[in-house]
């Protein structure tokens, strides 16, 4: 039984790491980075702010760290390609501004305990998710965009196809039959250029530039998975000339589908970008993936969507819910006991358990927190000692 019907189509997107809320959330985990590297007891929430011609990076940062704040920021756009004004913003030129103040006195009080535990820097709620669909154990819709979306970026860092800017969407549409996903219905990119791919008429990105990303980016990635019904859009409106920050204001945080599952999964509203591990928005949203992927991947369940809940200030989760979706070889409640029972939940086991100390953070701003196997949370290490709790159980 899964949550959705047998029979349908879904619809998950990607973007481009110059889309300029990914380029916010890239430079707030630069930001965070820069601070571990030097203090890994760094508290920090880091938003950025972009428009044309300026950006403004603030928030609280409680840090023995000393850096140039603003050579991190060049740094990043000078990777993600915003180097010129063709391509919508230059770093290089652009304002930058500085608005950072120490963490509140009131929530370091709880986050730090006397006791070296760690209370969790605000409440909320934590959703985690994994399926069998792709052999990274992610729904496959908002896997396809991701790849998508990293092609995009190949082929124009590599010259293949050199008219391509930074910014850019990707979107695709997968067809369920009896709950499994057959094949690709639908791809939409908006890719970003210079207009030495625009028609005479100055209205169009020309047919050739069209031809060359269906068949550089596109087909590579859909293969078999594409059909003769399969439609594919490219630049929707017509053209993709005007991007970046000069006509799209950019923000950390406002990407939590595309950092997550697509929307096939519920999520708890809590953005992950520019928050150091004490924020349970990132840590336990991490955690929660790594726990649904080891209970998938022990084959407990075909399917596992968990929830977990935190009090500001408190160490324990107030509540964890496992739901398989009736695929489960134990009840969900079974299950929620066994995760207490094999999982560190507290905000600072959470932190020792996955390394989350460790400069890591800017390369999970773009292409999806999950479903890549360099990150500790998409390990399945746990897999074990959960069959062997299992077996305990029945035992018992």
């Amino acid at each position: 039984m899964s949550m959705y019907p047998p029979n349908m189509f879904f619809t998950s997107e990607s973007v481009a790491e110059g889309h300029p809320d990914k380029f916010c959330d890239q430079i707030s985990d630069a930001v965070l980075d820069e601070c571990l590297k030097h203090d890994p007891m760094s508290r920090v929430a880091c938003e950025t702010y972009v428009t044309m011609g300026m950006l403004i990076v603030g928030g609280e940062i409680t840090t023995e760290a000393l850096f140039d704040v603003a050579q991190v920021v060049r740094n990043v756009g000078i990777d993600v390609g915003y180097t010129s004004p063709k391509y919508g913003f230059d770093i290089n030129t652009a304002a930058i501004i500085r608005t950072i103040h120490a963490q509140s006195s009131d929530i370091a009080q709880g986050v730090a305990k006397e006791s070296g535990e760690i209370g969790a820097g605000d409440q909320g709620l934590m959703f985690g998710y994994a399926c069998r669909q792709t052999e990274q154990l992610m729904p496959l819709p908002i896997q396809l965009a991701h790849i998508l979306a990293m092609k995009l970026a190949e082929v124009r860092k590599n010259g293949e196809l050199p008219y391509l800017g930074p910014d850019g969407k990707t979107q695709v549409t997968v067809e369920y039959r009896d709950s499994k996903p057959t094949r690709v219905d639908y791809v939409v990119i908006a890719a970003s250029h210079t207009d030495e791919v625009v028609t005479l008429d100055g209205k169009f990105t020309t047919d050739e530039a069209k031809e060359e990303i269906i068949a550089k980016v596109v087909r590579p990635v859909i293969g078999d998975l594409a059909d003769r019904k399969t439609q594919i859009t490219i630049n929707g409106t017509g053209k993709f000339l005007v991007s970046g920050p000069q006509c799209d204001t950019g923000l950390t945080g406002r990407k939590i589908i595309v950092d997550t599952y697509g929307g096939w999964a519920v999520h708890g509203g809590g953005a992950f970008s520019g928050k150091d591990a004490t924020k349970v928005d990132r840590s336990a949203g991490y955690m929660a993936r790594y726990i649904a992927k080891n209970i998938v991947g022990a084959h407990l369940a075909e399917e596992c969507l968990l929830q977990i809940s935190y009090c500001i200030g408190l160490v324990d989760p107030v509540s964890v819910m496992v739901n398989t979706f009736g695929t489960g070889s134990l009840s969900d409640e079974a299950l929620a006991h066994l995760v207490r029972r094999v999982f560190p939940l507290s905000p600072k086991g959470i932190i020792d358990h996955l390394k989350l100390r460790e400069p890591v953070y800017r390369n999970t701003a773009v292409y999806g927190h999950f479903g890549r196997p360099e990150f500790t949370w998409e390990h399945l290490d746990a897999a074990d000692e959960l069959l062997a709790k299992t077996k305990e159980a029945h035992a018992a």
